[in-house]
């Protein structure tokens, strides 16, 4: 058994010298020898996808080493096995480590079923990754379908019962506010309640996993995160265009998954033939799938979408209401929630008693103030000056309760009353796409539990409109 062990740490050796540097380190380097079963060399690796790529793509390479440190021909099989690491190996590995230990040789031992700092670093492909955030509320159940959009609904849907089997990759595209987001939550939701690894991010989320990973020297712990994935949902994906490392590093991951039968779905805001500064290799294979288009919801739709929307608050309103606002709001679906935000807290504020076609009018032509009047800087200073603060406050650094509840108030004022998509309100606010997120899922949230704040936030919808 030692001379097989020997034989592959010499092949190691050997390889180390002929491949390049990024590529022995993500496939190589995990590496450990097991156990020799006749004339197969038992190999195990931390997981499914490095087990693959050297099973499938770099099998004769390691093999020719392999034979020619043993002197004879043999067999290999990689498999998957995640050792917990000895507190020697600890200390090996994290010097910090080892001298803790010797501080504390004296010390009495504690049993710690927790996982080791060491082990987390080691398996970064954990599924509670923050950027891989999903909002529950987005299913298909909740995405009314209509002939404007059926096309990528269908194919949405035959994705996440079939992924990587009918249209890989899947792009989507089409206007702000028209159901992009919904249909890849939607997607990510579906297949994660059926056990599948599923990772959602906007670009914005790939290119800083990649700069912090090239800074921090740790591309390969980048890469097993990203490919390591049975689904791969890209938010934004528009983003990267101009962006050379990130295009490049992108059009690896995009093959690697591909090359082993794993679903990719996009999101743009046009066809990737509009994307000029994106690289003709990635536009092509953006191409090579199927490419849905989303339009603005027809009158009939938006209809639809309201009766859901009052149907799950339990709010009472009259069809002829639904129907003065799906005229008077028709660009796209978050406009027509903010419309519908503003009927409903009309509603539940005042019993219904007050709620009038008259007022309900009056309601919809405050809201129709033409919207290039309406910035995210005017929306930052009014939220600052109602919550006694400056607004540099709600874009700064700080994250006392105080601030940051004033701040998430602000983000979703500015995605429900702008045409701003998520990466540019960030931008403003000096967040990530993924923050903003969160901040609005968290303040819809509260606002149908808190009829105070519902309150609050529209006497500011109604500031923010008449100035």
């Amino acid at each position: 058994m030692d001379v097989a062990r020997k034989a592959w740490k010499s092949a190691i050796n050997l390889l180390e010298l002929k491949w390049d540097r990024a590529n022995f380190e993500t496939w190589l380097r995990p590496t450990q020898f097991l156990s020799l079963e006749v004339d197969t060399f038992v190999i195990g690796v931390p997981n499914s996808y490095v087990c693959d790529m050297l099973q499938h793509r770099l099998y004769e390479d390691v093999q020719c080493a392999l034979i020619e440190s043993f002197g004879q021909t043999v067999q290999i099989e990689f498999r998957v096995h995640r050792p917990k690491p000895t507190l020697e190996e600890v200390n090996e590995e994290m010097p910090l480590f080892k001298l803790l230990a010797q501080q504390d040789d004296d010390a009495p031992v504690v049993e710690d079923t927790r996982p080791s700092f060491h082990d987390a670093l080691r398996q970064p492909q954990r599924p509670d990754l923050p950027e891989s955030e999903l909002n529950p509320h987005l299913t298909f159940n909740r995405f009314v379908a209509n002939k404007s959009n059926y096309i990528a609904v269908e194919a949405a849907q035959a994705i996440a019962e079939y992924p990587a089997t009918v249209y890989n990759p899947f792009l989507v595209y089409g206007g702000v506010g028209l159901g992009k987001t919904h249909l890849l939550h939607a997607i990510a939701n579906t297949c994660q309640q059926r056990g599948l690894r599923v990772l959602y991010v906007p670009s914005e989320a790939f290119t800083n996993d990649l700069v912090n990973a090239i800074r921090n020297r740790t591309t390969a712990m980048f890469r097993e995160k990203y490919r390591s994935v049975d689904i791969l949902l890209v938010d934004d994906i528009q983003f990267i265009r101009g962006k050379d490392t990130t295009q490049e590093e992108f059009f690896h991951t995009f093959n690697a998954l591909v090359n082993f039968n794993k679903q990719i779905v996009l999101a743009s805001d046009r066809h990737p033939r509009e994307l000029e500064t994106l690289e003709d290799r990635l536009r092509s294979r953006f191409q090579g799938g199927l490419v849905a288009d989303i339009s603005p919801p027809e009158f009939e739709t938006r209809i639809a979408i309201m009766e859901m929307w009052a149907q799950e608050r339990n709010l009472d309103i009259p069809a002829d209401m639904f129907e003065m606002i799906a005229e008077r709001a028709p660009h796209n679906i978050r406009e027509l929630n903010g419309v519908f935000n503003q009927i409903a807290a009309r509603v539940r504020l005042g019993g219904g008693h007050n709620l009038t076609m008259h007022r309900a009018e009056a309601t919809l032509n405050r809201y129709e103030k033409p919207r290039q009047q309406i910035t995210i800087p005017h929306i930052i200073d009014t939220v600052a000056d109602t919550f006694n603060m400056e607004s540099t406050a709600i874009t700064g650094k700080k994250r006392a309760a105080r601030i940051n509840h004033a701040r998430q108030i602000a983000m979703f004022l500015a995605r429900e009353m702008t045409e701003a998509s998520l990466p540019q309100i960030g931008e403003s606010f000096g967040r990530s796409h993924t923050t903003v997120l969160h901040g609005c899922n968290k303040i819809e949230e509260e606002i149908e539990a808190d009829p105070v704040l519902a309150s609050r936030i529209q006497k500011l919808r109604n500031r923010i409109s008449s100035l």
